[in-house]
């Protein structure tokens, strides 16, 4: 069949209108989306759902669930549940057809974006309210907080950080006395390797050579290939975040661990007397910021309650208990308490951002890291 020019343009009428009344119902997105949101609204519908649970990695996400039940009527628990076993649950909950977890909040970034966004098992979504607050990179996938892991040192033994350059890890005086998180149980530090080389490997090379006045020979291998393998030949401790807190923060020491780990383990030199000092002005980098991200079951039977607690986690109040682990917003208005014991607030730009845009690439090449630290870990 063939149609003249006048029924071509009837046609291409015929497919704007319907278009045009698509988005006046506001089923398209864009700005009108956000024009008719109604954050009164979205409670009243929350409150007719069933409950919600929301999985995290922090224990006080139970905490807050509690906090958020009380001030809108919506109920909500919340359950830890580290990054591995969240994304298994996810996909599992998903293929049965049966949704325990509604939200999701700092999950394994590198298997979200590789596999629950791809697949359909979650949904990223953005508080339109809030938006011009959430900086382009962190609306989509959502950026609940970023939580930040620094190169950290015992501040009884040390008057200051003992290293300015992280290739003076890589030499024989560190050898054994060094600490990080497991990156066979915590595998974003195998993703934290992938990030530095495709996006920071120039950055590793000058510090190489700032630190020994020459040029590093990168004919064979990455610049930030060379730095993992010998730092891995220094045969750092792998242990968990307590165990890398207390090695290096333990007061009494005579040869306490050098080590990397979240700033929310800074919480401890108040709980427990730890020694813990953040280092600042290290080359290329004094740590890095791992995003963590706000995503909703697809299936869930609460869209509405789930939308409601990813806004309450964007609102001061929500992310209060996280900000005060030293856990940055994906909130630019929210700032860190005063009193936050790391005192990372003054040395955010010395972080390495984790790019959300290539974590799938993270995923397919985090085996190969990993290996590649087997093949080169000496004890």
């Amino acid at each position: 069949m063939t149609y003249s020019n006048e029924a071509r343009r009837a046609k291409r009428g015929v497919i704007a209108s319907i278009a045009a009344l698509i988005c006046a119902s506001a089923l398209c997105n864009g700005a009108h989306a956000e024009e008719v949101f109604d954050l009164n609204g979205l409670i009243e519908a929350a409150k007719k759902e069933p409950p919600i649970t929301v999985y995290a990695v922090t224990g006080k996400i139970v905490d807050t669930a509690q906090a958020f039940t009380k001030k809108y009527g919506v109920q909500a628990s919340g359950k830890k549940v580290n990054e591995a076993t969240q994304i298994e649950l996810m996909i599992r909950e998903h293929q049965a057809g049966n949704v325990v977890g509604d939200v999701s909040v700092a999950t394994d970034v590198a298997a979200a974006m590789g596999q629950l966004l791809p697949e359909g098992i979650v949904k990223s979504w953005a508080p339109p309210d809030l938006q011009k607050d959430i900086p382009d990179a962190l609306r989509d996938p959502l950026v609940i907080a970023s939580d930040a892991h620094v190169w950290t040192y015992n501040t009884e033994k040390y008057d200051k950080c003992p290293i300015n350059n992280i290739w003076q890890l890589t030499e024989p005086q560190w050898k054994g006395k060094l600490a990080m998180l497991d990156l066979f149980d915590k595998p974003f530090y195998a993703d934290w390797f992938n990030q530095i080389e495709m996006h920071h490997d120039a950055d590793v090379a000058k510090a190489y050579e700032a630190l020994y006045g020459k040029t590093l020979d990168t004919t064979k291998e990455s610049a930030t290939a060379a730095w993992v393998k010998a730092f891995a030949q220094n045969g750092p401790l792998l242990s968990d975040s307590t165990t890398v807190a207390d090695a290096a923060g333990a007061p009494g020491q005579a040869d306490p661990f050098f080590v990397i780990t979240s700033t929310a383990k800074y919480r401890d030199n108040q709980a427990k007397g730890l020694k813990l000092g953040l280092c600042s002005g290290v080359q290329p980098f004094s740590g890095f910021l791992y995003p963590g991200f706000g995503l909703i079951a697809a299936q869930t039977k609460s869209p509405n309650a789930a939308k409601l607690f990813v806004r309450y986690l964007m609102t001061e109040e929500g992310i209060a208990p996280q900000t005060a682990d030293g856990k940055i917003s994906g909130n630019s208005t929210l700032q860190l308490p005063a009193d936050e014991p790391s005192g990372v607030a003054s040395h955010i730009k010395e972080l390495m951002a984790f790019d959300a845009s290539t974590a799938a690439v993270d995923l397919d090449k985090r085996e190969s890291w990993q290996d590649f630290w087997r093949m080169n870990y000496k004890k």
